[in-house]
């Protein structure tokens, strides 16, 4: 199959480990003189530590090896069980199911190491922190993406960046997928409840609390809640035993446009927040201290231990964004020189733990389109069937944690299926 013709200058919109993941493989399977640009809408460099762990599923854990040469156990830390546990704190149902566990930031700095460390530079790739698109058109075989600098030192400085290739990896909310599919945008709809987050250095932990997390992903549901806990690489993406960290995130039902939602979302500067309160210790103090009561009344002892030991929580809204529907030209829009891919394309529900694994599988059939050994239109049928049903899945598997019953909830000692427990038709 011959390959599309390589374009000279892609335009990637949006810093995060989508956009991250495409300027690697993109750099790698096109030739020399192809420029790749990444513009973030952040006015700072995104390596300040963003607190969170990821499940390192089958593509992410490809797309290390295939670009950055990372085998598994370079890059993630092993979950050798799961664990189920009751309110009291009693492991009442365990699985031998292993798998990696990574963190947003060995990612991201996985990436970045790839790119500023094998000679790209600033020849071939450009990474324009504090850019917000605010126009996009297409004229003569060029993309032209208009942006407003969002630098406080500069003042509102407006500017256009060409080039010949746009790849749209602005996440949930992402303004160019409206742009480029009008009848199609990214609606994103809150879902009813929030993710509180955060992580605690193992050896912080009591013994009795390692014992459940460390090297497992360990659960308790009630009615109403879910939280699960996982161990995660360190600090600057370490490995050594020790100073890894124990990444939790627990599902809180919380209605939109309530004062108890607005709380949440208000940093302690005053600043108001849709979807996310970031990292770095900005939660308002009288609404961490309700929650780590919260925890100790509703929560098994070691999870109210790791959750009320966390110094840095953060919070994110959980949502919905569909993707567009099954057919839809996501790779060949704007006359083949634009597309969507990753969180753009479609937001999952967390549950799901597939966000990143989105990412990464969208970029390897981009690779494998580039490479002469997949069609657009087969990338765009595989990446749109995976969008529909993790999405779907996503949907599911939070409305039965949040507002349905799960067959372990409240320490539950009826016999559960694991078709039953992970609601799978096989």
């Amino acid at each position: 199959m011959e390959p599309p013709k390589a374009p000279s200058h892609v335009l990637i919109v949006g810093g995060s480990l989508s956009g991250l993941f495409t300027a690697v493989a993109l750099l790698q399977r096109l030739p020399a003189t192809t420029r790749v640009t990444i513009l973030e809408r952040s006015p700072s460099p995104l390596l300040h530590d963003q607190g969170a762990g990821i499940v390192a599923g089958g593509p992410v854990l490809e797309w290390c090896e295939r670009f950055a040469g990372k085998k598994q156990d370079e890059m993630s830390v092993e979950s050798r069980e799961r664990l189920y546990l009751d309110k009291g704190g009693k492991v009442i149902d365990r699985e031998g199911t292993r798998q990696q566990m990574t963190s947003w930031d060995l990612l991201y700095g996985l990436g970045r190491e790839v790119l500023d460390g094998n000679g790209t530079g600033s020849e071939r790739f450009k990474y324009a922190f504090g850019r917000e698109v605010t126009g996009l058109s297409e004229e003569q075989g060029l993309v032209k993406i208009m942006w407003k600098s969002t630098m406080p030192e500069e003042g509102g400085k407006e500017g256009v960046e060409e080039g010949d290739f746009l790849v749209a990896a602005d996440g949930p909310s992402s303004r160019l997928r409206s742009m480029l599919l009008v009848d199609e945008s990214a609606s994103r709809t809150y879902a009813g409840y929030v993710a509180f987050r955060g992580t605690v250095i193992e050896t912080e932990l009591s013994q009795d609390a390692r014992a459940v997390f460390v090297e497992k992903f360990t659960f308790f549901h009630g009615d109403g809640i879910q939280i699960l806990a996982y161990t995660i690489p360190g600090q600057d993406g370490t490995l050594e035993v020790g100073k890894r960290r124990v990444n939790w995130v627990w599902y809180w039902n919380v209605e939109d446009e309530s004062q108890e939602y607005g709380d949440i979302m208000t940093d302690s500067d005053g600043g108001k927040h849709r979807f996310t309160l970031p990292t770095g210790g900005k939660m308002q103090q009288h609404v961490w201290e309700r929650q780590k009561d919260r925890a100790k009344k509703n929560l098994p002892p070691q999870f109210a231990e790791l959750v009320t030991k966390t110094e840095k929580p953060f919070v994110q809204a959980i949502t919905d964004v569909k993707p567009p529907s099954k057919g839809t030209e996501v790779g060949r829009l704007l006359g083949g020189r634009g597309m969507i891919l990753g969180d753009a394309l479609a937001g999952f529900r967390p549950h799901t733990a597939a966000s990143t694994a989105q990412a990464a599988f969208d970029v390897l059939k981009l690779d494998e389109v580039f490479a002469g050994d997949l069609g657009w239109a087969e990338y765009e049928r595989q990446v749109l069937d995976f969008a529909h049903s993790w999405q779907a899945r996503g949907v599911m598997l939070g409305t039965r944690s949040q507002f349905g019953h799960h067959p372990l909830a409240n320490g539950s000692d009826e016999s559960v299926s694991r078709k039953q427990l992970h609601m799978r038709e096989k």
